[in-house]
């Protein structure tokens, strides 16, 4: 496919992000919180840019088992479209499944759930872990059968779709409910209410719910996000929480049969107590302070050049060295790593900045390499480590007051 078509996919979903915001705001619902939505919007840049680095891999994954282990050929025609439509779809529903109840997919999929808010910036907050594993389920459809070209169109569909059923400014659709999933059957899905938990794994259909008893209405008022709370901005806290509950578990369990359990058990079966040790040898908690005004505009710029950075970096991409790409892409990493650690107020965002300073000197020069510009580029970048220590106590104080 046109990457170049995969960019203007971002201005598209941008665009319902803010008709969805305005909608709410007129519906009079507070759907949207300032820093959970950057913290979804860093979610979804890190998984762009990641996919954009890993692009065309699943296609030839899934073209490489069909040329050489494939059961049988089905050409594409009317039926076998609408026989792949239900089998990614029936694929889909036990995967979902599968990354809620098996922890190992869990440690994966939990970032997905994280937000307090339910809108399309949650959406977005899907990683490439997950699409990883998300690949191993449809390495069926392959096997069975299945071209690449059919399954890469279907995964398209699929990972477009739910965007539009993480939203609460949709009420429930009538007789539509019975068939596909709606925005109020997603709901049910995202809520830590104790009678929806593990409900709705559905992507598209609802009917495999139905079929395998997982299926719940929406009655009483959602309430989103984990059943113990994150409470935390940090990019790789959210990223890497469980994955470092499941090495202490996988460490303190007795026996090949006790480490398996961890991997392949349930959620619940994770010992609460490793999460609060690791929070507080790793976080190092502080009293919430109160986001000063200079700190919400700088994050918010910040956010929207990434964006503009992705959508460019994406459009141009062929005209790009690879070292021109990799620089970009850890540049953008570092920023949601950056916005994160900046709405947790740490004071080494600092360093951060002063490697994307580094990041982006080099990048100037690739485009303009002249020996003028590698003076300016070396000149400044001695400056601030002149006054490092003095310009990180400005650089804070400015930021969070």
């Amino acid at each position: 496919m046109n990457e170049r078509l995969l960019a203007l996919a971002i201005p598209l979903f941008l665009f319902f992000i803010l008709l969805e915001y305005a909608a709410a705001r007129r519906q009079k619902k507070q759907t949207h919180q300032y820093a959970e939505s950057i913290a979804n919007l860093n979610v979804g840049i890190a998984e762009r840019v990641t996919d954009m680095l890993t692009t065309g891999s699943f296609y030839f994954l899934f073209d490489y088992l069909h040329r050489h282990f494939a059961v049988w050929h089905i050409e594409a025609n009317v039926w076998t479209w609408i026989l792949l439509f239900l089998a990614t779809d029936f694929v889909w529903y036990w995967y979902h499944r599968a990354g809620h109840r098996i922890n190992i997919f869990w440690s994966v999929h939990v970032v997905h759930h994280q937000s307090e808010d339910f809108n399309y910036t949650v959406s977005t907050r899907i990683t490439i872990l997950q699409a990883v594993a998300r690949a191993l389920f449809w390495s069926v459809l392959p096997l069975v059968g299945f071209p690449a070209h059919m399954i890469a169109v279907l995964l398209l569909v699929h990972g477009a779709y739910p965007f539009f059923t993480h939203t609460q400014v949709i009420g429930k659709l009538g007789w539509l409910e019975y068939i596909i999933v709606t925005p109020s059957h997603h709901r049910v899905h995202h809520s830590s209410n104790p009678e929806y938990l593990d409900k709705n794994y559905g992507d598209m259909l609802i009917i495999w719910d139905k079929l395998f008893g997982t299926f719940a209405l929406e009655k009483s008022e959602p309430r989103y996000g984990l059943t113990t709370p994150l409470n935390s901005y940090s990019f790789l806290w959210q990223h890497f929480h469980f994955i470092l509950e499941l090495v202490i578990s996988w460490r303190r369990a007795a026996g090949w049969k006790a480490k398996l359990r961890v991997l392949f058990g349930k959620p619940d079966d994770i010992d609460p107590r490793i999460r609060l040790l690791l929070e507080k040898k790793l976080l190092r908690r502080k009293e919430l302070q109160v986001h000063s005004p200079t700190l919400l505009r700088f994050v918010l710029v910040q956010t929207v050049a990434t964006l503009v950075l992705l959508f460019c970096t994406i459009w141009f991409r062929e005209n790009l060295a690879p070292f021109q790409v990799g620089a970009l892409a850890l540049l953008m990493l570092l920023t949601v790593v950056n916005s994160g650690a900046m709405l947790e107020q740490r004071q080494w965002v600092f360093h951060l900045d002063y490697l994307r300073l580094v990041l982006a000197g080099l990048l100037f020069y690739t485009y303009l390499p002249h020996v003028m510009a590698a003076y300016i580029i070396i000149l400044l970048l001695s400056l601030v480590l002149a006054k490092y220590q003095s310009m990180q106590r400005w650089y804070c104080n400015a930021l969070y007051g």
